[in-house]
């Protein structure tokens, strides 16, 4: 495989779009790296500190990603260096929308990631700016579609993304109308870890999680594994944590979802970071969601939980290790090697994947449906992954390897 990797990482991307805002301090980049199928696709996302080069890393991996969800296109990814939480954050936003419109309505496709949100900021932002849904680009790259087709799929798009989920088991609340958009993603990083129990042997009833980040992704996957059974014994993210030895309850973890406050987490317990970050990676737990930035977890956080009876690890984030690296660091392969670690390219494709089924002919656009699709491909790729290699080791690096097989050939 490493030949394939090498050659992989060392192909130069396709396209790269750089932007200084007028008026902030803002600036931004659209990597591609390549226009496979005509198109290509990934999430826009903002924070303070964003590179190039991270955002280089992340369009390769949603190239990977795209093997798993379809459809068969090139990977690609947005980055603005911003604060989210600055008051300008949304003027910001509809500069750098302007400015990418040309992409965007050929070749590349965008939606929601890290404090960025999909069907409230990225969705009427591209409308108003004449792009007719985030993914027109790849629309007219990709699908060879006439006129009619084509509006089609931006129908079914612009219904499937936004749509409010009712299901009583998927949504948390009725009353805050999450919608797909809101929820998949998390959903997905959960269902992950429940098809890994199916597939290679367990139960995840009584499992003791811990999970990093408390946005969209963090906070629905802790909702759908505390439904499933499994407890939550701490979470942490920037602005500090909580942990509960004998975990969480049900009505704890969706109480602290529904009650966040700009995906932070919110609670009158809360313990600052410095604390909550020197004890819970020895707190004890089987199973690990990292759904925060990318490349956070060290190698000695790492090897605390380890050594505290970790097995799982599914990845809610891109690039979760902090590696420099795009792909099998030493942190990285040093978890490959000893626990099982879902790759983000599978356990966080739950969007990539949506996007794929409602661009599809002679569809059933419900939460149900949506949600089963995504779960049904995550268990095919485990199951795919297995079948190569029943060992509960090294199951990144077979991932990776048929993936790497699709697209380098």
């Amino acid at each position: 495989m490493e030949d394939l990797l090498k050659k992989f990482e060392e192909k130069k991307p396709e396209i790269i779009f750089e932007w200084k805002d007028k008026y902030t301090d803002a600036e931004g980049w659209i990597v591609i790296n390549s226009l496979r199928g005509g198109a290509a696709a990934g999430g826009t996302r903002m924070r303070i500190g964003v590179t190039r080069d991270e955002v280089l890393a992340l369009a390769k991996t949603m190239e990977i990603k795209f093997t798993v969800a379809g459809p068969p296109i090139g990977g690609g990814k947005s980055g603005i260096n911003f604060d989210p939480r600055d008051p300008r954050k949304k003027e910001v936003l509809e500069r750098w929308y302007a400015a990418a419109k040309p992409l965007l309505k050929t070749y590349y496709g965008t939606g929601g990631d890290m404090n960025v949100d999909e069907v409230n900021e990225v969705m009427p932002i591209c409308k108003q700016n004449g792009i007719l849904f985030p993914l027109e680009g790849i629309v007219n790259g990709h699908y060879n579609k006439d006129k009619n087709g084509k509006m089609k799929i931006i129908h079914q798009l612009s219904q499937g993304v936004p749509l409010i989920v009712t299901d009583s088991k998927l949504t948390p609340d009725h009353k805050h109308k999450y919608s797909v958009g809101d929820l998949i993603t998390g959903y997905g990083v959960s269902e992950a870890i429940l098809h890994y129990y199916n597939i290679w042997g367990g139960d995840i009833s009584g499992k003791k999680v811990i999970i990093q980040g408390w946005g969209n992704v963090a906070g629905a996957a802790a909702y759908y594994l505390s439904q499933s059974g499994a407890i939550v014994v701490g979470i942490i993210d920037k602005s500090g944590g909580l942990i509960n030895r004998e975990g969480f309850s049900f009505n704890e973890i969706k109480s602290l979802l529904t009650n966040r406050s700009s995906n932070f987490l919110e609670s009158e317990k809360i313990v600052n970071f410095e604390e909550i970050n020197e004890k819970i990676w020895s707190v004890g737990a089987e199973i690990f969601v990292p759904a925060a930035a990318s490349r956070l977890l060290n190698q000695n956080q790492l090897n605390m939980m380890i050594d505290n009876g970790l097995e799982v690890i599914s990845s809610g984030a891109n690039v979760p290790f902090a590696d420099k690296e795009i792909f099998f660091g030493p942190i990285s392969k040093s978890a490959d090697e000893r626990v099982s670690v879902i790759p983000d390219f599978i356990a966080n494709c739950g969007m990539a994947r949506v996007f794929a089924y409602l661009m599809k002919d002679n569809i059933e656009i419900t939460d149900q449906k949506i949600f089963s699709d995504t779960s049904e491909r995550i268990s095919k790729s485990l199951q795919t992954v297995y079948n190569k290699n029943n060992s509960n080791k090294n199951i990144s690096r077979t991932a990776m390897e048929i993936a790497l097989k699709q697209l380098i050939k």
